[in-house]
């Protein structure tokens, strides 16, 4: 901790220097790499310290009242921070390059027709309200509804610091156990979405040649005759190297479009290129399953009682509405433990 401490030190007298250029530039991105991480250790040292000194005032003559009240204090202090040193852990695991990038987040109905489309549309939902109470922003790239309110297919940016970070493993299959809205005999159904998690790839991280794409445009598809639905303003890009195919039809406008088409491939393209470096390099890991059903990363179950449960980790909660309304934090940080412990 000192040393991290001391390096955040050196680098921001060596920028108040003066200095200038490329070492300026190198110089403030790994200050504000640091900047988070110091302050996760000065909160734990800070209540470290006032640890001590409720121990210490323990230790001396006071009256009961304070005494209870020292008690309290210390019992507090001693519950958050092993919380805190798990938090200044995982600050400090190496980093994926890609960490600091913002993040398209793809979701697809799985197995269970309409129903799974519905759940589509929850679980976009759900990390929208996620995004939102971390401060993040959210802009929706392309959607492919059903007629009934559910989302065959949807994806959307979010932008913000360390998205990617915080996003990435939330990618896998995700299972849903409830009675649906659709359904009148009130017969409950499984089924299931399938979630992928893609940091935001640049035109300076990914070129896409002209000559390897084909662009399509097409009228959008969708319910009640929308103006969307009057002219060729969908996209739809084909990549030949790679056989990916992304269509967007969430704008009215072509142009627009054609940009979130783009924004999409090269995400694809980006996560294509580090599992092959990842598979070269045989550091697989266990714990990254196959998004295909049997494989769930997380269930969702609504009926006969209310239950999400993570498989990784085992992590569960009763409050099936708190977890759709996007309090999803606790899964993703007992997950990045994981991690760290492994």
């Amino acid at each position: 901790m000192k040393k991290i401490k001391n390096r955040s030190q050196s680098i921001s007298e060596k920028l108040s220097s003066g200095i200038m250029g490329e070492e300026f530039v190198a110089l403030s991105k790994e200050y504000a790499e640091l900047e988070p991480i110091i302050e996760k250790i000065e909160e734990y040292q800070e209540v470290e310290q006032e640890l001590e000194e409720a121990k210490e005032l323990l230790e001396g003559e006071v009256d009961e009242e304070t005494k209870n009240f020292l008690l309290e204090e210390q019992y507090n202090l001693e519950k958050k921070l092993p919380l805190l040193e798990r938090q200044v852990k995982l600050s400090l695991l190496p980093k994926d390059m890609a960490d600091e990038k913002n993040a398209i987040v793809e979701i697809r109905a799985g197995t269970g027709g309409e129903e799974a489309a519905l759940f589509g549309a929850d679980l976009y939902n759900m990390y929208a309200r996620y995004a939102e109470k971390q401060g993040w922003r959210t802009e929706l790239l392309s959607l492919s509804e059903n007629g009934v309110g559910g989302y065959k297919e949807a994806s959307m940016l979010v932008k913000g610091r360390g998205v990617f970070a915080r996003l990435k493993f939330e990618s896998g299959v995700h299972r849903v156990q409830r009675v649906p809205a659709t359904e009148s005999s009130g017969r409950i159904h499984t089924s299931a979405a399938t979630v992928a998690v893609l940091p935001e790839a640049e035109e300076v991280d990914i070129e896409v040649k002209m000559s390897d794409i084909r662009i399509d445009t097409f009228r959008a598809s969708g319910a009640g005759g929308q103006h969307v639905n009057k002219t060729s303003s969908a996209v739809r890009i084909t990549h030949f190297p790679t056989g990916i195919v992304v269509s967007c039809q969430s704008e009215r406008s072509q142009h627009k479009n054609k940009e979130y088409a783009f924004k999409i491939l090269r995400a694809r393209i980006y996560k294509l290129i580090k599992e092959k470096e990842a598979e070269k390099m045989a550091e697989k890991e266990a714990s990254k399953k196959k998004i295909e059903w049997g494989s769930q990363i997380r269930s969702y179950v609504f009926h006969p009682y209310n239950l999400v449960k993570d498989h990784r980790t085992n992590h569960e909660t009763g409050n099936t509405q708190a977890v759709m309304d996007g309090d999803i934090d606790a899964f993703i940080q007992e997950y990045l433990a994981s991690e760290r412990n492994r």
